[in-house]
């Protein structure tokens, strides 16, 4: 018997709506607004790449063009609202999810001892009791109130002294919280002095069944549509066997149907939707005209295989690619127009010049590049001059360019 598929068209529709990039980009984004959008996304993740804007301010700005850091400042380190761990990367979280993040403490607990010890060539184990016992007589610190003594490695980013990997692995195994950053480095707190009593007491923390549950709950509510392995890989904290575990359990319950999902090149490929999927108001919706531009970290778009398959977009990266073997650019920005990914565009914000600068646009092929296109293109770039807090643009010579 054939499964139901879903045509290209409507997923991309679904995907969007379930990522809020369906609804038009305005009101409010401070606040209660503000975290009911982080909560509906999930997460939002942090990066410190600030070529126009960092990651973060990008994601919220594409949804809420409203939006500014100091809404996302206060909500964090003032409010405590949000907390700061890891899904597959650095990420703000509602704080309410907090529990949820027990396992993944847990697991982070038991697998980085041994292979951080391995990583860093260093016993940072002896460190924990003393780094411990300063932030509780001191307060919250950062890495370069720890460990003064300690030789800093010139090694690079990752090339942690001692009492910073303690603070790093007290913060991933739940000990300590990190209540926000300075620059982009991150401030360390006693998580008793952090977290909210009833979200951090163990007692409190969901079971394993529980967690999984969520994990993969909450992942396909967010996804629209999803394999296991996507459903594992949203939070990151759960395995793929253990989302292979549940896909299987709810479908038998009756709570999980799969259907193929066509691609942007026509190929199917099955996925997990939940019954009634077929209503859903947001397969027919039509996306605003509104050109946007996306971070290369929007959760839309962090699963670079899945945004190919869909959009027929293929994204990637190229910040540690070195510069004679790029293809584009070093962070360039995809351009989302409707229910299509329309181009890219290589452009930086060049402060002391008080200037964003437009060096290269690449249009996605079969999209013609005419002048209402332009204009909303134009139109976005200025929106963005406060985020990326210049006055100006300026188009580069030779900046439109063909397809590649």
């Amino acid at each position: 018997m054939s499964r139901p598929r879903l045509a290209n068209a409507a997923a991309r529709r679904l995907f969007l709506a379930r990522h809020l990039l369906s609804d038009p980009p305005q009101g409010p984004a401070k606040g209660v607004a503000l975290l009911k959008l982080i909560h509906d996304l999930g997460f939002v993740q942090l990066d410190s790449i600030n070529t126009v804007a960092r990651a973060h301010d990008l994601t919220l700005f594409a949804r809420r063009p409203r939006y500014r850091p100091a809404a996302l400042k206060r909500l964090y380190e003032n409010d405590r609202a949000l907390f700061e761990h890891w899904t597959h990367d650095a990420a703000v979280i509602p704080m309410e999810f907090y529990p949820q993040w027990h396992l993944r403490r847990t697991r982070d607990a038991a697998k980085l001892l041994g292979r951080w010890k391995d990583w860093q060539r260093h016993d940072f184990e002896a460190q924990m009791q003393s780094v411990l016992a300063q932030v509780r007589a001191e307060g919250s610190v950062t890495s370069s109130d720890v460990g003064r003594d300690e030789p800093r490695s010139s090694g690079g980013w990752w090339q942690w002294h001692p009492s910073k990997t303690a603070l790093e692995y007290l913060w991933r195994s739940g000990a300590l919280a990190v209540t926000g950053r300075e620059g982009f480095r991150k401030r360390y707190d006693l998580t008793e002095r952090a977290v909210p009593a009833m979200l951090h007491d163990p007692a409190n923390a969901p079971d394993t069944g529980q967690t999984i549950d969520w994990c993969c709950d909450q992942a396909l509510a967010r996804l629209g549509f999803a394999t296991a392995g996507e459903l594992a890989a949203f939070w990151a904290h759960i395995s793929p066997a253990e989302a292979r575990g549940w896909c299987a359990a709810e479908q038998a319950a009756g709570r999980l149907e799969e259907i193929d999902i066509e691609a942007a090149d026509g190929s199917l490929r099955p996925a997990f939707v939940r019954p009634g999927w077929a209503d859903d108001p947001a397969l027919t919706r039509e996306p605003p005209k509104r050109l946007r531009v996306l971070s290369p970290f929007d959760p839309a778009l962090r699963d670079r295989k899945r945004a190919a398959r869909l959009f027929g977009f293929d994204y990637r990266i190229e910040v540690f690619v070195p510069e004679a073997q790029r293809r584009y650019g070093y962070y360039v920005f995809p351009l989302l127009q409707g229910d299509r990914l329309v181009g890219r565009v290589d452009m930086k914000a060049h402060r002391d010049a008080d200037k964003l600068r437009i060096t290269a646009l690449w249009p996605e092929r079969g999209i013609r590049w005419g002048k209402g296109r332009q204009a909303a293109f134009e139109a976005e770039v200025h929106r963005l001059l406060p985020l990326a807090g210049v006055n100006k643009v300026r188009f580069a010579d030779g900046w439109l360019r063909a397809p590649l």
